[in-house]
């Protein structure tokens, strides 16, 4: 947090024109779009408190750590009287489509969000040198930089600030690009004027409820993540439960499902932020392939990404559940004795977590066909 509140030796500054200029100037560092709000969340901290009551944050324990503290940015962040929120497309310019690979279950689905480089460095560095060009135009101010890195309620100051509006899903939408970006925070203590909140554009629609494998979607607006994929295998950090692991099919890290479903995406822009372009293949590639991957090269390939900070062995125990689930959908055949190989090689790996999973994964193979087998036997 700069120390500065006042703006310097320079002249007190046009609010409204600088308002503008932020606007302008965070286009110009690959953003789609900026918009500025007040730090009141009033109407937002009931459902959070009553979301955390209910135990609906699974193990995400940091989150009930700070309970209230999310809807309050000025206790967060003393000195905060605005946020400026921006936004960030990131479906890749080029990939497979996401049907294609859900419906293949030997290769492995990864979040679209996922497949590039980690978007919080990405977004950290643009939310830096946007705050480092008003400081250059209006003197030292006080502000702090967030990229899904701390207690804020991104998606309530983003729907403040008429970014878009919450979808039953609980992502942010917008009619012009659907819900593929992400979103970051300028924490200030400039009084800038604020922008007004888009109406929401719902209607009936419940199909993103519809769409999630697991119904952690439990109604709208209403998030379990214990039931979510996402929370299952990034966030949660032991076993997953044995009646979700069927449910999870090939996703190995995170799920798109809700936003495939979702009308709004049609108009879903691609990213031109070279960053997000996709990343060893990662867009289409074998399950028995990325199991294979030693710890070493696990580091090496996902340095940098995502899903290097869920660790080499929550990879593994999340592709021995689509392994297992491959074996479940797979009639005999090569691809299953492939798979099979694969997860034998892991039995006995050093990691409970993993061998759990393994044994779980083993036991969904399909038993050779006794007539054959009798027929090879004779």
């Amino acid at each position: 947090m700069q120390d500065s509140r006042t703006v310097g030796s320079k002249e007190a500054p046009d609010l409204a024109a600088l308002a503008r200029d932020i606007k302008r100037w965070g286009l110009e560092f690959g953003f789609q779009q900026i918009g500025i709000t007040d730090c009141d969340l009033e109407s937002a901290e009931p459902r959070l408190l009553e979301w955390l009551a209910r135990g609906r944050h699974g193990d995400m324990d940091y989150m009930a750590r700070h309970g209230a503290r999310r809807a309050r940015p000025g206790e967060l962040v003393p000195g905060t009287i605005r946020v400026i929120s921006a936004r960030m497309n990131y479906f890749p310019a080029q990939v497979r489509e996401s049907a294609a690979v859900l419906d293949a279950p030997a290769r492995a689905y990864v979040s679209r969000y996922a497949l590039g480089r980690d978007y919080h460095k990405v977004l950290r560095r643009r939310l830096q040198q946007l705050s480092d060009r008003v400081a250059a135009a209006v003197g030292p101010f006080s502000y702090r930089v967030f990229t899904d890195s701390a207690p804020v309620m991104e998606v309530a100051l983003a729907q403040k600030s008429g970014i878009g509006w919450r979808g039953k899903h609980t992502l942010l939408l917008n009619r012009e690009a659907g819900s593929y970006f992400f979103l970051g925070e300028i924490y200030s203590d400039l009084p800038l004027p604020i922008d007004s909140a888009v109406s929401e554009h719902c209607g009936t629609c419940r199909k993103c409820l519809d769409a999630c494998p697991t119904g952690a979607i439990v109604a709208p607006y209403e998030l379990d993540a214990r039931r979510c994929i996402s929370y299952l295998t990034i966030e949660h950090k032991g076993a997953i439960p044995e009646a979700l692991r069927p449910l999870i099919g090939n996703r190995v890290y995170g799920c798109d499902d809700c936003q495939l479903a979702c009308p709004w995406n049609r108009f879903a822009q691609r990213s031109a932020e070279p960053d997000f372009n996709v990343r060893n293949g990662l867009d289409d590639v074998s399950l028995v392939a990325l199991f294979r991957w030693s710890e070493s090269e696990f580091h090496e390939r996902l340095q940098g990404t995502a899903i290097h900070r869920i660790g080499y062995e929550r990879w593994l125990r999340n592709i021995a559940v689509g392994l297992g689930n491959a074996l479940g959908a797979l009639g005999r055949g090569p691809a299953t004795a492939a798979i099979e190989a694969a997860l034998r090689s892991r039995r006995d790996d050093a990691s409970a977590l993993v061998r759990e999973h393994v044994a779980w994964a083993l036991e969904r193979s399909t038993p050779p066909d006794r007539g054959l087998q009798c027929s090879a036997e004779q």
